[in-house]
């Protein structure tokens, strides 16, 4: 959150440097899979568009985090988000060929997935607890699914990708605590096959 505020907040003092920062850390498909600058798969994350963007996201992680950090540990909780992240922006590359994205979105679907994976291996034992926390998950859903197609810029693919990685790792964890390991393990393994895939998609177009 910290490094997402500074980020925001100093290039503001100089407009040349906002622009420049913004396009130096950018995520955007062709310079990420042709160009080979996979940096902008991790600086897109502390990035933010404008005021509301980085206030609505950062109030989400707070939210979410404090959540997370009860239930799953560091390296699960860190593992998860990054993860997360990186599919949540290949699947907007993916889906957006020639566009450009910023935020931290589907690194925070991501962790609401985890919570979501979670409760539901713990199904039987949470009960009532499962049944509560399903329908505020739902409402959530709901409302970001709504703000999503009411704001043409708001990418939804981002947020699908980010959640459905988030939803494998809370059930893996959840399962065993030492399948974190594993899942990431998934995830670098996986990750260059949809990395190579987007590749041949551009290659049309060279």
């Amino acid at each position: 959150m910290a490094i997402c505020t500074v980020l925001f907040l100093i290039p503001s003092l100089n407009e040349m440097w906002q622009e420049s920062v913004y396009m130096l850390g950018v995520l955007h498909g062709y310079s990420v899979v042709v160009k080979g600058e996979w940096y902008r798969l991790f600086t897109s994350l502390f990035l933010h568009a404008d005021a509301m963007h980085i206030v609505m996201n950062m109030l989400s992680l707070y939210i979410v985090g404090k959540m997370v950090e009860k239930i799953f540990s560091p390296s699960a909780y860190l593992g998860i988000y990054f993860v997360s992240a990186l599919f949540g922006s290949y699947l907007s590359i993916y889906m957006h060929l020639e566009g450009q994205a910023v935020g931290a979105s589907g690194a925070i679907f991501g962790l609401f997935g985890a919570l979501a994976g979670f409760a539901f291996v713990h199904r039987n034992t949470m009960r009532e607890q499962f049944v509560s926390f399903m329908k505020d998950f739902g409402v959530i859903l709901v409302i970001n699914l709504v703000i999503g197609l009411a704001v043409p810029t708001i990418d939804m693919s981002a947020h699908i990708g980010g959640l459905v990685a988030g939803v494998v790792g809370g059930m893996m964890v959840a399962k065993n605590k030492k399948f974190i390991w594993l899942y990431l393990l998934l995830a670098l393994l996986l990750l260059p096959l949809v990395h190579n895939h987007i590749f041949t998609l551009y290659a049309k177009f060279l």
